[in-house]
């Protein structure tokens, strides 16, 4: 099993950036597509953007495609989310996860380990 530990999260006025991390422990982080999700309150969990094992491919949601950007370093065992442009529907619990298999998916169950999580808020 991988530990994760985000960070990064914070309170922000729309329009700002943050930017969230993701540390792995483990030999293993290069193995594994990495993806970042949220859940805002009373919402079920959505996915936000994953990459793959190498960082040559990403996907995004609609909802964030054009503001976010995923990037990983597996020398640092690390996946990164930029956020630009953020807006109050951004506000959530951002999640990283593991996915032990070469294959990009977008939904929760397709992931295998999981952080505790770091909470982001953007005010109006």
């Amino acid at each position: 099993q991988v530990h994760l530990v985000e960070s990064g999260g914070g309170l922000v006025q729309a329009g700002g950036s943050l930017r969230l991390s993701c540390a792995a422990s483990g030999r293993t982080f290069s193995t594994y597509v990495m993806g970042w999700f949220r859940q805002a309150p009373g919402k079920e969990r959505e996915f936000v953007a994953a990459i793959t094992r190498s960082g040559g491919n990403t996907v995004y949601a609609d909802s964030v495609k054009g503001r976010a950007t995923i990037s990983r370093d597996n020398a640092e065992n690390t996946v990164y989310l930029q956020m630009n442009s953020l807006k109050p529907e951004d506000t959530a619990v951002y999640y990283c996860a593991t996915r032990h298999s070469s294959v990009l998916r977008d939904t929760p169950y397709q992931y295998d380990d999981w952080g505790q999580g770091t909470p982001v808020t953007v005010s109006s």
